[in-house]
């Protein structure tokens, strides 16, 4: 009974949704806590559940817990479905007709694909076993981002074991290293001009320094001919296989062309000649004449222009009636 008289209402027969207000606030030591370690604080998590009716509280905090499973859910398995179906097919091996369209680098082949998949470990049989995408141009051809000049050379091989004119060898041996095709490199190192080349450079491993010794006569000839402005610029340099008798007296003093000298004696010897760049010595048949023809031939693979004469030897002397007898060579490098 109310102090007016009036007579409150059945809770039953009141109007309109009623509604509950969870809350979860931070208390008062964890709002000191934060402000101590002046941190931000953490906002307030609130959530209003309405229901339309209240006479069972336990009904309301029933539709809390199931809207808050319901918020937890996915918001459609349709979603969740989607992306499945979408990475499968990015995972599904990608599926060849049998006759292949190829673009290398803007020249159109055609060939079966049983032929690209001849050697299994070549880059072309990984390329085309489905495990990898492989992009293709507007005309649907698949595209390899590369030279097609000598890729002809390459399918000639792998269709019946083909190989290419002595004047291609190089150039297709460069292309099968880029595709790993280990037969073809086999069978082209066993033909001219690879062959010549591989015994050439199991006389240059000799000479560990080679390379290097040919770049710094490419610089120097450079910087020489632009100090100069000149055509042409001249380089010295010593090209000796084994030291020989420096003089006619020492020939007596040991029993054969090849000195065995103790170490202090060597060290008495030991000197630089004066020239630009100095090759030697080396233990092999072959002499100087077959590195001089090394260093031209391997100038003229650069496209630079080398002539070479012998112009005397060091005759440097050393100690006492001791003189260098090492060959002096003169290079005349041209640029233009």
């Amino acid at each position: 009974m109310q102090p007016n008289g009036s007579e409150e209402p059945p809770q039953s027969e009141r109007q309109g949704p009623s509604f509950s207000i969870s809350s979860s606030l931070p208390s008062a030591s964890r709002v000191r806590r934060f402000v101590r370690e002046r941190r931000a604080l953490p906002l307030p998590r609130v959530m209003v559940v309405f229901s339309g009716d209240t006479e069972n509280p336990g009904d309301a905090m029933s539709s809390s817990d199931s809207a808050q499973d319901d918020f937890r859910k996915p918001s459609t398995p349709n979603r969740i479905l989607g992306k499945v179906l979408q990475r499968s097919t990015l995972n599904s091996p990608q599926e060849f007709p049998e006759v292949i369209p190829l673009n290398v680098g803007g020249t159109y082949f055609t060939t079966r694909l049983s032929t690209l998949r001849r050697y299994e470990d070549t880059m072309l049989a990984a390329m085309f076993s489905g495990r990898h995408y492989i992009p293709r141009d507007a005309e649907g051809r698949f595209f390899i981002d590369r030279d097609g000049a000598y890729f002809g050379d390459i399918l000639n091989f792998l269709r019946e074991g083909e190989l290419p004119h002595r004047d291609r060898v190089r150039a297709v041996y460069r292309e099968a290293q880029y595709y790993a095709i280990g037969p073809l490199l086999d069978n082209l190192e066993d033909i001219q001009p690879l062959t010549g080349e591989k015994v050439r450079q199991s006389f240059l491993d000799l000479l560990p320094y080679y390379k290097d010794n040919l770049k710094s006569i490419v610089e120097i000839a450079k910087l020489r001919a632009m100090q100069r402005k000149a055509r042409f610029a001249k380089l010295k340099i010593c090209v000796y296989k084994e030291e020989m008798p420096i003089t006619p007296y020492e020939r007596p003093l040991f029993n054969s062309l090849r000195f065995e000298r103790t170490e202090s004696e060597a060290k008495l010897f030991e000197h630089h000649c004066d020239v630009d760049v100095s090759f030697g010595p080396w233990e092999a048949v072959a002499d100087v004449y077959d590195l001089l023809h090394c260093i031209v031939g391997d100038l003229a693979e650069l496209g630079i222009s080398a002539e070479q004469q012998c112009i005397g030897v060091c005759d440097k002397h050393l100690i006492n009636h001791y003189y260098c007898k090492r060959p002096i060579y003169e290079f005349k490098i041209t640029w233009w």
